[in-house]
């Protein structure tokens, strides 16, 4: 469905006509004005209109409407194709959620299709109608405003999947906490996270390296105008600090998982230690009762009378030494 649809003139938010075709005609009729539809989860049927007044390349229709794609900059004859994919974090669950945005930018229009509710839109657009410089770049600062949005989203996501990692190591690290049974669990969900975090953030940089002039011998990109690349590659920076922000807690989670695996193996150890140490205590007593249980008339003092006492006195002498002996050295 449409959300919003407006035409914006010298960076001042004007209603248009209703019908499509005239407000692109009425934009295109003015060097400093532009026609900014929102879409959210259009269907096929809803965004032929879209695609049949703006010239979409098809190709791009059918990645804008299928969804579930990679951040990627895909440039056509009428029109440049842009998706994103913003992020959300759920402290409590530990949850890492991301949408999908599209942008199709082309002459005098930008189009931008919306998937999940991740990221409304329409806190940009009203933030962009606040900055009239920014909206006099046309599609151009649009197109940079949401994607320095969605970056400093990552940088905030980044940051609280790193207090949540310092939580989860320093449990793990705990004298209680490192053996606890879901901890794995735990740390293996967290890795599952960031690896979520990780294809929103990674496949975007070189879109925006491209957009910032540092692609193929700085190619300009079509719809996109050259003096905005100082912004381009301020974003691009900010998405580097992410990505390595990324790799480190990624490196770091597997580190805590190496860790919690050894520390697992150690208490399993001194569990196998002590079981043995008990067993060997109750083998002999199991073994004497068992000598003196044979049925044999001629056994060593067999019939005499302090027996019983003295193997009783052996027994336990016996099971103090090894207790002592098993005690000094950590095993019961």
């Amino acid at each position: 469905m449409i959300i919003d649809c407006a035409i914006y003139r010298d960076g001042r938010r004007t209603e248009g006509p209703e019908d499509l075709s005239d407000a692109l005609a009425e934009a295109r009729a003015s060097s400093d004005s532009f026609l900014w539809i929102g879409l959210y989860e259009p269907t096929e049927k809803e965004f032929d209109l879209v695609t049949e007044e703006f010239g979409l390349h098809p190709l791009a229709v059918e990645d804008a409407l299928k969804a579930h794609q990679r951040p990627k900059l895909e440039v056509y004859d009428d029109s440049l194709f842009m998706v994103l994919k913003p992020v959300s974090y759920e402290p409590h669950s530990d949850t890492v959620s991301a949408g999908e945005l599209m942008l199709f930018l082309g002459d005098s229009f930008v189009v931008t299709v919306r998937h999940g509710e991740d990221m409304p839109l329409g806190s940009v657009r009203r933030h962009l109608e606040e900055q009239p410089e920014m909206l006099r770049h046309g599609p151009t600062g649009v197109l940079y405003s949401i994607a320095d949005s969605i970056v400093d989203q990552y940088l905030d996501v980044a940051t609280e999947l790193g207090t949540d990692l310092e939580e989860l190591e320093a449990e793990v690290f705990s004298p209680s906490g490192g053996g606890s049974r879901n901890t794995a669990s735990r740390i293996y969900t967290f890795k599952r996270q960031i690896l979520e975090f990780r294809r929103a953030t990674v496949p975007l940089a070189p879109p925006l390296a491209r957009l910032a002039g540092q692609g193929t011998l700085g190619t300009p990109v079509p719809f996109v105008q050259e003096k905005s690349r100082p912004f381009f590659r301020d974003v691009h920076d900010h998405l580097t600090r992410v990505n390595e922000s990324v790799e480190s807690l990624d490196r770091l989670v597997s580190d805590i998982l190496s860790a919690h695996l050894a520390q697992m193996s150690v208490q399993q150890n001194d569990d196998m230690r002590k079981i043995s140490a008990w067993a060997a205590m109750a083998a002999i007593p199991t073994m004497i009762a068992g000598i003196y249980g044979m049925n044999f008339d001629h056994m060593p003092e067999l019939h005499w009378m302090w027996s019983y006492p003295v193997v009783i006195l052996a027994m336990a002498g016996l099971e103090v030494l090894l207790y002592r002996l098993f005690k000094r050295r950590g095993w019961t």
